[in-house]
């Protein structure tokens, strides 16, 4: 499975089986793990076999259980971090999809957790993922219209109405889809640019839900195409 493919078969998944993830998934997590805290300037750590952090079964958004395995979504605020956060941990669910895996954001419902991972000085975590074999592989959720958060027409490159559509398939905090892409057309021999924006939302999560939807929108639509502006 590619990650474009990932993209189409994941769902955010809360009910798990009891499962220990292989030497070879956690190696091929761990690995990537390591690159993109090089890349994004995070502090993204793996919990493995470490159940505290959802032995509750009551929380406010959707139950949990049997998650003992979960991604720590952490590093320093400020510099665009949560952004990063976003992009580089969404990055990390489509590949545990391809390793046949399931994940799920959270941003409220879980426990900290002390030993399960390190905080350095000045460090917080953004969000957790939970992740492991789910019971079912989820299910999809009402979605807006790619005219509802784009320009995009008939006369717009494919490439960045491809981009939306796959950004629309991205999860985002409580699915409220609070974001916005705008085709900019290419001006003498520069490239096109997209303006990504995120709105404003009471739940908040609107800078992480903006580095996921954009993680999505690059993999469909290819940085080769395009510039953010």
């Amino acid at each position: 499975m590619t990650l474009q493919e990932a993209i189409q078969a994941r769902h955010s998944v809360r009910a798990y089986t009891p499962y220990t993830l292989s030497s070879e998934e956690s190696a091929a997590l761990q690995e990537r793990i390591d690159e993109y805290n090089k890349a994004g300037g995070l502090h993204i750590q793996l919990a493995l076999d470490e159940p505290r952090a959802f032995k509750s079964r009551f929380n406010k958004y959707g139950l949990f259980s049997n998650v003992t395995n979960y991604l720590v979504i952490a590093g320093r605020p400020g510099e665009g971090r949560e952004e990063k956060a976003g992009y580089y941990g969404e990055l990390l669910v489509l590949q545990a999809q391809t390793l046949g895996l399931n994940t799920c954001w959270v941003g409220l419902t879980y426990s900290k957790v002390e030993g399960a991972y390190v905080l350095d000085e000045g460090e917080k975590i953004f969000c957790v993922i939970a992740l492991g074999r789910g019971e079912t592989q989820g299910s999809d959720h009402r979605r807006k219209t790619v005219e509802q958060v784009s320009n995009a027409t008939s006369d717009t490159p494919s490439w960045f109405n491809d981009g939306v559509r796959a950004a629309l398939l991205a999860p985002t905090a409580v699915n409220q889809q609070k974001f916005s892409f705008t085709y900019l057309p290419p001006v003498g021999a520069a490239k096109a640019k997209v303006l990504a924006k995120k709105g404003f939302s009471l739940v908040g999560y609107a800078a992480i839900d903006l580095g996921i939807v954009k993680c999505h929108f690059e993999l469909a639509a290819g940085t080769d195409s395009f510039e953010w502006a």
